[in-house]
């Protein structure tokens, strides 16, 4: 089987899920290209797994001070230009387009006719589970990037064929250093983040960041270039990760038992629900500004939750495998439940309160 897989580049959480989507995918026998798009080419890194892979512009948003900045994003948009991406992609030596909300193979598929299975966090957002009401958010989730099968990742199932969170299982040994912090937020100014973490002298932090152009050091802060390898190391060795809401490094954090405190990207509905959701489950602690006294105040309250994943991405892998047109939609939910039962630990709060509570809580 041949497939095009299409992964959103403007945050690196798509792209954690394709390297752990692609190993899989490979073990099946399955022939896979893959197209990338949101962010300029020269802010990709550690591409290697992906071949010789495509970008393309696609649609992304801009982000200023960890706030989107919607006049910008207007301003940038490209409608034409993204039209003619979609219509001059051409999908017919594919027998099947994955995408990770990457609009232009979404759409190109649609237009085509081509069979397109959906894998992203964002799918989530299309069954009934707890989110931050938004009329354009939804919109947004239902037509950014369609597909005709939406496989949906979070950390509790509610009750929705969704799929728990994809990541590479295989962590490094934990060898905690109780005064280290790994820290991530990219949308963030970073010498407003250096300067802020430097008034809590007494905790080592490592921040890694798009905008460092070396790696230096500030008395207690060290600061990386964006480096797979090293963050996962720094990730082995850290008593607690901060970071922005997104879905991947909380999942990955909450894999290796790291207490996790995450403040949302302002005005993007997924981060948003993503802290509605952490907190409704038990999972982490949330602010909404960087402010060292909040920080400090996280740092004497930690405590670790530890969430076992399985590795989905393989159980995804032969399911895809097996895919055909004529495939009933019910074994959706036959792969969903399969891959839950698999799931080693648990939330913090009962089955029969999670949607009753969900809206109440504060974000």
């Amino acid at each position: 089987m041949k497939i095009l897989y299409g992964v959103q580049g403007t945050g690196n959480g798509h792209i954690s899920r394709a390297r752990a989507m692609s190993p899989a995918l490979a073990d099946q026998g399955l022939d896979v290209d893959y197209l990338f798009s949101g962010r300029p080419a020269e802010r990709y890194f550690d591409m290697e797994p992906f071949g010789n892979f495509q970008l393309r512009h696609g649609m992304s948003f801009v982000v200023k001070n960890g706030r989107i900045d919607r006049i910008n994003t207007l301003k940038k948009a490209n409608p034409g230009r993204f039209i003619n991406e979609v219509r001059n992609l051409d999908l017919s030596g594919y027998d099947l387009v994955l995408t990770d909300f990457e609009p232009v193979t979404a759409w190109a598929a649609k237009l085509a006719g081509k069979r397109c299975i959906g894998i992203s966090r964002q799918y989530a957002f299309c069954y009934n589970i707890p989110k931050v009401p938004s009329g354009i958010g939804q919109l947004v989730f239902s037509y950014y990037a369609p597909a005709q099968i939406k496989l949906g990742c979070h950390w509790d199932s509610f009750g929705e064929p969704i799929l728990p969170p994809i990541i590479e299982t295989n962590p490094w040994a934990r060898d905690i250093q109780s005064s280290l912090i790994l820290v991530y937020l990219p949308f963030e100014n970073l010498p407003a983040l250096v300067s802020e973490f430097n008034r809590l002298s007494h905790t080592q932090f490592e921040i890694y960041h798009p905008d460092a152009n070396e790696n230096k050091q500030f008395d207690n802060v060290s600061v990386f270039k964006p480096a797979r390898h090293a963050f996962q190391k720094s990730m082995s060795r850290c008593s607690g990760v901060i970071g922005n809401a997104g879905f991947e490094l909380a999942s990955e954090a909450l894999h290796m038992g790291c207490p996790l405190l995450v403040k949302p990207l302002r005005g993007q509905v997924e981060q948003l629900s993503n802290v509605m959701n952490l907190k409704l489950l038990g999972l982490a602690d949330s602010i909404t500004e960087i402010d060292s006294e909040a920080i400090n105040q996280w740092l004497e309250d930690k405590k670790p939750v530890q969430m076992l994943y399985p590795d989905v991405a393989s159980e995804l892998a032969k399911w895809i495998a097996q895919e055909s047109t004529d495939r009933p939609t019910a074994t959706v939910h036959d792969l969903s439940a399969r891959v839950w039962s698999l799931v080693k630990g648990r939330t913090n709060i009962p089955d029969t309160q999670k949607q009753s509570n969900a809206l109440q809580l504060p974000v």
